[in-house]
């Protein structure tokens, strides 16, 4: 499963249904057919965003599914944004490459080789 934040500012009609139900977000959060998605968690923040969601899901797809559910049921614009846990990062890049290293794709190599 891969991890992604979810970053939500409420639309004007967001504003409406919160004032009508205060738990909308929620409700829509954990509302989801899709069973393969996870809500992690659910935050009010304070700054250029309204709340934040820790989702899991297996893809990209799944995750972009879930985001635009919430969004539409909830009144909210949302910016997704993938996250890799810092401990994945510890592999250090080999430079210069040694034979052993995988090719460069063709769209990355030098125009000039």
């Amino acid at each position: 499963m891969s991890t992604y934040f979810l970053l939500m500012s409420l639309t004007q009609d967001g504003r409406n249904l919160m004032h009508e139900d205060p738990e909308v977000i929620l409700h829509a959060a954990h509302s989801s057919d899709l069973t393969d998605v996870h809500c992690m968690g659910l935050y009010a923040v304070l700054g250029n965003y309204d709340f934040i969601t820790v989702l899991e899901a297996p893809d990209n797809e799944a995750a972009a599914r879930f985001s635009l559910e919430l969004g539409v049921k909830a009144g909210v614009e949302i910016h997704t944004v993938p996250a890799v846990p810092v401990s994945r990062l510890d592999h250090r890049i080999q430079w210069p490459p040694t034979e052993d290293s995988p090719p460069i794709p063709k769209e990355f190599e030098d125009d000039d080789s």
